[in-house]
């Protein structure tokens, strides 16, 4: 007899399930925009950052430039007051002290005419009589002393009277102890149609000059 009983079917292993698509990709790919996300983000921020590093930077150096209110620009600067460096003048009649003490005076003003043997001879003049006294503590040393004369508006040098009949020898030349005093006559050159006179007097060589300045009679 024959049997007609199909044979059993071969057991074959099952089919393997069907591959998945990687994810990795993704995360990688999302990691990379994550991380393109944060460089960029990164990126900004230090961009950011520097811009606003800058503009602090910009904003101090305008700050730091900018002049305070006690600052003064060369246009504001006020043009220097010239000091006026000349002398003072006296009246004729003043007296006048210098430092150390020493005092100069002029009085007794006579006009006059020079005698034959005086210097310049035969000429107007005008005699006054010089006062030195010393008020300080220390000898003063006279032969540095000087005196000379201009007369008129156009301002005419005139000379110094030397006439020894007349008693006009000239300034002191002495040394002047504290608290002494020394007077001397003594004459410039006046024509008779002129008033205005200035002396100009130094009594020790180190001195400043003085001016005595005023008409005479």
């Amino acid at each position: 007899m024959t049997d007609s009983t199909p044979p059993p079917m071969p057991d074959f292993p099952p089919p393997p399930p069907t591959p998945k698509r990687p994810r990795n990709w993704v995360v990688i790919s999302s990691a990379a925009a994550v991380i393109a996300t944060v460089i960029g983000t990164g990126v900004f921020v230090v961009n950011s950052r520097d811009d606003k590093d800058s503009n602090a930077s910009s904003t101090t150096a305008a700050e730091t430039s900018t002049p305070t209110d006690d600052t003064i620009t060369p246009a504001m600067e006020p043009e220097p007051t010239p000091e006026n460096t000349e002398p003072e003048v006296m009246s004729l009649t003043d007296g006048v002290q210098w430092d150390g003490g020493i005092e100069v005076e002029l009085t007794g003003w006579t006009r006059g005419v020079t005698g034959p043997y005086a210097a310049p001879e035969s000429t107007p003049f005008v005699k006054f009589k010089v006062t030195i006294r010393n008020t300080g503590t220390d000898t003063v040393d006279l032969s540095g002393a000087w005196m000379t004369c201009i007369y008129g508006t156009n301002g005419t040098q005139s000379e110094q009277v030397f006439d020894s009949d007349g008693g006009l020898d000239g300034l002191p030349q002495v040394h002047l102890r504290p608290g002494k005093s020394v007077s001397a006559p003594t004459g410039c050159e006046l024509p008779k149609d002129e008033e205005y006179l200035q002396v100009e007097m130094v009594p020790m060589s180190e001195s400043e000059v003085a001016i005595f300045a005023g008409n005479v009679k």
